[in-house]
């Protein structure tokens, strides 16, 4: 467990449990597995104010967003409590059906800063595949699956996800998925470029994200933002060379002059290892 803390108290929850398993960084575990880990509208704006957190939280540099229990990693939308809404059983309060900026779970159209890892311990379905799609990095147990199940309930994928599909795998793949509603397994998953790496097991999904995101909390908290930030103008626009212009117009000053910049070239010189700052950014 991480012997950091951070500086900032983190926003209440009730759907989601907040651990910190390792220096710098965040594990975010949604929290209802007896309901398959199907987030309620409510559970939706909790997480957007998490990750928001995340991204402000000068101690944190890295999150995982996971699964409670070994079956499910996300079902999606509460249809239970979407059922009893439109019957009337349940009256929402006003402004609560609706996502956060970050989209689904606060994270399927997320821009943030800091980047964020999925674990996938099982089926990553509808919202869940699409929180899989607005991470940074994935990593699967190896029973875990991934699908859009939306069109078989006569409803359609509107978080995000479509579109991101076609980006990652192109539109042949991704009309197969999200036309025909089939899951595909998590060894497919990483055929397509959709997964990063398959954990040993399924006891293991969250170490293996714990390490992968110990990779990236060494490096420049800095360098880090800014980094992740080129990748998602990459793959947001149509043009490489407007996303270069972009991250360089917004990050390149403040990165250069910052503490961090000059501490990387000072510890290369050195032979030592980097002591980084909290970001500024």
């Amino acid at each position: 467990m991480s012997s950091i803390r951070p500086h900032t108290s983190a926003p209440p929850t009730s759907h989601v449990l907040l651990s910190y398993p390792a220096d710098y960084v965040l594990l975010v575990t949604i929290n209802r597995e007896k309901q398959m880990n199907s987030i309620p509208f409510a559970g939706h704006l909790e997480m957007g104010q998490v990750f928001d957190w995340f991204d402000r939280e000068p101690n944190l540099r890295v999150a995982i967003i996971t699964g409670a229990g070994k079956k499910s990693f996300c079902a999606g939308q509460d249809l239970i409590e979407l059922g009893k809404i439109r019957s009337g059983q349940i009256q929402p309060s006003p402004g609560l059906m609706r996502h956060p900026l970050g989209g689904f779970g606060g994270l399927s159209r997320r821009g943030g800063k800091k980047p964020v890892i999925a674990a996938v311990n099982g089926f990553a379905l509808g919202g869940g595949f699409e929180i899989v799609l607005g991470c940074d990095m994935v990593v699967a147990a190896p029973g875990a699956t991934f699908g859009l199940p939306e069109a078989l309930r006569g409803i359609f994928a509107g978080a995000g996800g479509p579109p991101r599909l076609v980006r990652n795998v192109g539109i042949p793949i991704a009309s197969e998925m999200a036309l025909t509603g089939k899951s595909i397994s998590a060894q497919r998953a990483k055929e397509l470029n959709l997964v990063n790496r398959i954990s040993p097991s399924q006891d293991t999904v969250v170490e293996e994200a714990v390490k992968l995101a110990n990779d990236i909390a060494q490096i420049s908290p800095d360098a880090a933002i800014v980094t992740r930030a080129a990748l998602k103008e990459a793959w947001e626009h149509g043009s490489v060379e407007r996303a270069t212009q972009l991250t360089i117009e917004r990050f390149n000053e403040p990165l250069q002059s910052g503490e961090n910049a000059l501490e990387g070239l000072k510890a290369f010189a050195e032979k030592r290892k980097p002591s980084w700052k909290p970001s500024k950014l």
